[in-house]
């Protein structure tokens, strides 16, 4: 089975950040496929293909991790693309204990999946992916895209602060979601602290 490690905020925090996507997309048509927002969330460490078997295995070693590290405090906060493709929300507060709730969440799954995750760098939440949208150039000068001018006007982007108190384990079967996106089950929820 296909598992990750996430963290979810909490329905007002999404609610806020609705708002904001609507406000900064109102009349503009945008080559973006938006993820659902039931899926919404910010992968801690991916561990990819897990033998059924291990699973619980996995789920007691995250039990572990998240009872060491106390709960702390995140908010989402700009946007940015990555790799001209994934349109995301980032995050702010206290990284510090983000970075060690990765790394120490990475390290469990790392005895458990022969997969290493190292793309985690960047706390984020994917809100689309950009389905075509080619960059013409104007005068030897760059013409922003209506993806540009998204993360432009998100760049500022500032939602409310929540307590990160809580680390799940969830499955993902890719494409047997609404729209052809993923579908994600948690198989298991961690305190922390």
């Amino acid at each position: 089975m296909r598992l990750f490690a996430s963290l979810r905020p909490p329905v007002p925090v999404l609610d806020h950040l609705r708002h904001a996507l609507a406000l900064a997309t109102a009349g503009a048509e945008l080559p973006v496929r938006w993820t659902a927002e039931e899926n919404w969330h910010l992968t801690v460490a991916f561990y990819g293909e897990v033998p059924d078997g291990a699973a619980d295995e996995l789920a007691d070693a995250l039990a572990e991790v998240a009872a060491g590290v106390p709960p702390f405090s995140l908010r989402l906060r700009g946007a940015g693309v990555f790799a001209g493709r994934t349109v995301w929300v980032g995050a702010a507060g206290d990284l510090d204990a983000m970075a060690t709730l990765a790394a120490r969440a990475r390290a469990a799954g790392e005895s458990i999946s022969a997969f290493r995750d190292r793309e985690r760098l960047r706390p984020h939440l994917t809100v689309g992916r950009v389905v075509a949208e080619p960059r013409r150039r104007v005068w030897r000068r760059v013409t922003p895209t209506a993806v540009d001018r998204l993360v432009h006007a998100l760049a500022l982007y500032e939602g409310p602060t929540w307590t990160v108190d809580t680390l799940l384990l969830e499955q993902s079967w890719p494409g047997a979601g609404r729209g052809g996106g993923p579908l994600y089950d948690t198989r298991a929820s961690h305190p922390l602290g």
